[in-house]
């Protein structure tokens, strides 16, 4: 049997699918993980789950595919493997609708106050005050999408369903696209009412959204990050929300998350989510089983059914 590295946890689901087929090496379980990999590190053919850096790399001598468990890949380092002729597969298109349903559930919510008016009833203050302020709306408004690859379409479809008028802002424009796109993203974040992050991560796009991509967003605007929390300067966006200098945020992701600053969390003009865009069962599930269907297809038949590289 091959043998698979687990070297983080990931659902069960996976990991039985895994044990049916490999013989699986769990690093994460180690009480040692340097002894560990000391000692089982050049049986691994194959891996799946964590950080995959060059150092872990470094330690399996006869490691032949990443099968990485996400459609964000910046988990692993590429160049790595590239120089080891390491191929590197991940889980597209399984997310996307899963992490659109989450954004434009942010998005309502956000708008039309839903956590706080769910509070507001709960805890008896509607009888005893009275109707709540009025809330805006996504009808009508304009909403600017950073990133529209498979994830991005996804969103923009809801949204164009919400009358919402969608444009965009990526490294291409895209002919068959039927949405407006803005060849610079600072002009992109001075012309909607909401900004949503779906870029992929990495070296190139960290803090992408800039405090001045966040002051040209302004007071009107609210910010959506779906994507990944370092491509947001989050000092400068607790500082313009602080100041309402922004109108709001709706954050599924953050810069070193579990751990958000105070200063954040204590704010009332944000929503905030556990990153949690693509934890739908079923999504999990579909997830599960295209690392598993990516090493299957590696190993017997030498295709790569989702390739990185």
């Amino acid at each position: 049997m091959r043998k698979i590295l687990l070297a983080a946890r990931v659902p069960d689901d996976c990991v039985q699918m895994l044990e049916d087929r490999f013989e699986l090496f769990k690093l994460y379980e180690a009480d040692n993980p340097s002894a560990f990999l000391l000692e089982h590190g050049y049986k691994i053919e194959g891996m799946t789950g964590g950080k995959v850096d060059a150092s872990l790399i470094s330690q399996l001598p006869n490691l032949e595919i990443i099968a990485n468990y996400g459609v964000g890949y910046d988990n692993v380092d590429i160049e790595a493997a590239r120089a080891r002729g390491i191929r590197v597969t991940n889980t597209p298109n399984r997310l996307n609708a899963a992490v659109a349903e989450l954004t434009v559930g942010l998005m309502v919510s956000f708008a039309r106050q839903i956590p706080q008016n769910h509070d507001y009833v709960k805890s008896g203050r509607w009888a005893v005050e009275g109707s709540v302020p009025l809330t805006a709306q996504l009808a009508g408004a304009r909403v600017g999408i950073l990133g529209l690859g498979r994830i991005g379409k996804a969103i923009a479809t809801r949204l164009t369903a919400f009358d919402m008028e969608v444009c965009y802002h990526g490294r291409t424009y895209q002919k068959d696209q039927p949405y407006h796109y803005f060849d610079d993203l600072l002009e992109m974040a001075q012309n909607v009412e909401w900004l949503v992050v779906i870029a992929p991560g990495g070296e190139g796009t960290q803090k992408i959204i800039s405090r001045a991509v966040l002051e040209a967003l302004g007071p009107k605007g609210t910010l959506v990050n779906i994507a990944r929390g370092n491509m947001v300067d989050q000092d400068a966006l607790i500082e313009l929300l602080s100041e309402g200098k922004l109108r709001g945020a709706a954050l599924d992701v953050f810069d070193g998350e579990p751990h958000i600053p105070e200063a954040l969390r204590k704010l009332d003009n944000v929503l905030l989510s556990p990153h949690n865009g693509s934890a739908t069962r079923q999504t999990r599930a579909q997830m599960s089983s295209q690392v598993v269907e990516n090493l299957i297809a590696y190993f017997e038949n030498g295709e790569l059914l989702d390739k990185v590289i």
